[in-house]
């Protein structure tokens, strides 16, 4: 998304927009890098996902939330528990399951803190069971852990999951995200299906440096915001399996304060820990 981004931003910039990977510790070598290292003059721009508001809280005093500003944001990620095929017709069969056998339902994700994981553990309070979680090393081991029927379920990228489902290696039960994704319509989210509170918004977003003038804020998020709703970096962004999720300033920056404080309760709730 940073690269569909940069390549239509330029021109509009009137500049070279470069994209470099500063990969690290669930983002933050990354966001510490802009939020200290930078010049906050808005040519510095943070690419973050919702990892902003969980990995901030499970490494204390490595960033502060508060110097970063946020700009923009651009897209929902939607997750989808897939399941060994056959196995559970409904995600109200897994739950079932679940509560019959307290702790014997396996579940992985993609590591300590992921959006796998979280969207697992906030399923997981708000449907009322316990399970053993498997953290993994990543997507590709935690999707096989569950087609090779170690693992009962996953809550898997749905673009990752669209192949294995469609292929009759996984099945696929229900979407945790504020709304249905594309790719799988035919899925209930898991909100839809009875569960309440228990979605988790897997977005990417633009930020800056805490102190860059509000009128390159303002300008930022005026050109990425518009490029979102066009009908091309729309279509771009649809490819990879993701739902444009255009707002304003203040609802980027309502939605990650609301964020921080429901996963701060989660962490301390489901005893997470940074590895």
């Amino acid at each position: 998304m940073a690269r569909i981004l940069a390549e239509k931003l330029s021109p509009i910039l009137g500049q070279p927009v470069i994209v470099e990977n500063r990969l690290g510790a669930g983002g933050l070598v990354g966001a510490k890098y802009v939020a200290e290292q930078a010049e906050p003059d808005g040519h510095t721009i943070m690419m973050y996902a919702s990892a902003f508001t969980v990995s901030t809280l499970l490494s204390p005093g490595v960033l502060d939330p508060k110097e970063l500003q946020a700009v923009a944001t651009v897209a929902t990620i939607p997750t989808v528990m897939i399941t060994p095929p056959g196995k559970y017709k409904t995600v109200q069969d897994f739950v079932a399951a679940a509560k019959a056998e307290p702790g014997k339902i396996v579940c992985s994700d993609a590591g300590i803190g992921s959006a796998t994981h979280m969207a697992f553990e906030r399923f997981r309070f708000a449907a009322g069971f316990e399970a053993l979680n498997v953290h993994t090393k990543g997507p590709g081991e935690a999707l096989t852990e569950v087609i090779s029927g170690r693992a009962d379920c996953y809550f898997a990228l749905v673009f990752q999951a669209q192949k294995m489902r469609e292929a009759g290696k996984v099945g696929a039960l229900v979407l945790s995200g504020p709304k249905r994704s594309a790719l799988m319509s035919d899925l209930p989210t898991t909100e839809e299906a009875g569960y309440a509170n228990s979605a988790y918004n897997f977005w990417v977003g633009a930020l800056v440096a805490a102190k860059t003038p509000r009128p390159l804020v303002e300008r930022l998020h005026k050109e990425i915001t518009a490029l979102v709703e066009s009908p091309e970096v729309s279509a771009q962004i649809k490819k990879l399996g993701a739902d444009p999720l255009p707002m304003s300033i203040a609802e980027f920056e309502a939605m990650i304060n609301k964020e921080l404080k429901e996963n701060a309760e989660l962490i301390k709730k489901a005893g997470i820990k940074a590895n």
